[in-house]
């Protein structure tokens, strides 16, 4: 019985040290808050806004945010395929690149952003503010020329004369390359026809992500082609993702729309924490929600990002944010 009662009383003390331990930890991890406690806090305000955002929309919506200093993402119906409309000239963009790298390794065939091409009556289409002003058989361009019409204004002739010299095989292959198998070019741009056929330019919210990803670490281009390649995407224009940020701020991105479609994909260039954000939307009763709430949540982003890139881990902005 003796020998009983001592292994009792040893027991008893053991759980009540497991206890006082875990008290000291608790307290412990409540008064020594963390860096990363801290900025999980204003991570989750920023989901609790994409969701309302997501929950008052009268249509269907996929996001994809990714901070390119720690690799944290935030996902929303990521995997979900939505019809692209111009934000596909991204792609576009990225082979005419691709081809320019490997014309300047030595390869034959491909094509170069100094190759010229004058301007021909019949490649005019509807959507082509700069092409359509020019004057056939007698403008002269390059194709880096075509690709600033394609991104600034979103010129459809110029971007349907870089798909025939990129071609859509090629620009396939390159996302194939990089896994992205649900992103697709099928038709040139106002292709009605190939549309009603069910040939859409698609991708997902991932998938575009992947891809600005992949770019922005140098895994396509070079250093120097992957830098003018960020340049011609951040030409200024009339785009969501940049409406609510501060002035300044560079933002290399592009719009799409279609009836009942609004997106705008890219890369944000908060200074000290950039960020992919991607907004995918469909179904939409009224197209002008669509471009609200892609505004809407490059701003909550912008916030988290900014703030987190200019604060020390407890919260305090130790930085000011530069101005332009």
């Amino acid at each position: 019985m003796r020998i009983l009662r001592i292994v009792f009383l040893g027991s008893v003390m053991l759980v009540a040290a497991g206890m006082t331990s875990k008290i000291v930890s608790a307290q412990s991890g409540s008064s020594g808050t963390t860096a990363e406690t801290q900025s999980e806090l204003l991570w989750q305000k920023m989901e609790g806004e994409i969701h309302g955002i997501d929950r008052g929309l009268d249509g269907t919506m996929g996001v994809a945010i990714l901070d390119l200093t720690d690799g944290r993402q935030f996902l929303l119906n990521d995997n979900h395929v939505f019809a692209q409309a111009s934000s596909i000239k991204v792609a576009i963009l990225a082979e005419l690149y691709r081809q320019e790298q490997e014309s300047a390794s030595g390869a034959s065939g491909k094509a170069r952003l100094s190759d010229l091409y004058t301007v021909d009556a019949k490649d005019i289409v509807d959507g082509s503010s700069i092409m359509a002003g020019l004057t056939p058989g007698t403008s002269r361009v390059t194709n880096r020329d075509l690709a600033t019409f394609m991104v600034a204004v979103s010129d459809n002739s110029a971007t349907n004369v870089l798909i025939d010299r990129v071609g859509m095989q090629g620009v396939n292959a390159m996302l194939d390359s990089l896994g992205l198998h649900h992103t697709r070019l099928q038709r040139k741009m106002m292709d009605v026809k190939a549309a009603q056929e069910g040939r859409e330019n698609v991708s997902t919210p991932r998938e575009m992500m992947e891809l600005f990803a992949a770019l922005y670490r140098k895994k396509v281009l070079n250093e120097k082609l992957t830098a003018d390649y960020f340049k011609v995407l951040g030409t200024p224009k009339a785009s969501d993702i940049p409406r609510y940020l501060p002035e300044g701020v560079v933002c290399a991105n592009k719009p799409g729309e279609l009836a009942g479609v609004r997106n705008d994909v890219g890369i944000v260039f908060t200074e000290k924490r950039p960020f992919v954000i991607v907004v995918m939307t469909a179904y939409l009763n009224r197209e002008r929600d669509g471009d609200e709430a892609i505004a809407k949540i490059a701003e909550f982003a912008y916030a988290y990002f900014d703030r987190v890139g200019r604060s020390s881990g407890y919260g305090r902005i130790v930085s000011e944010r530069e101005t332009h």
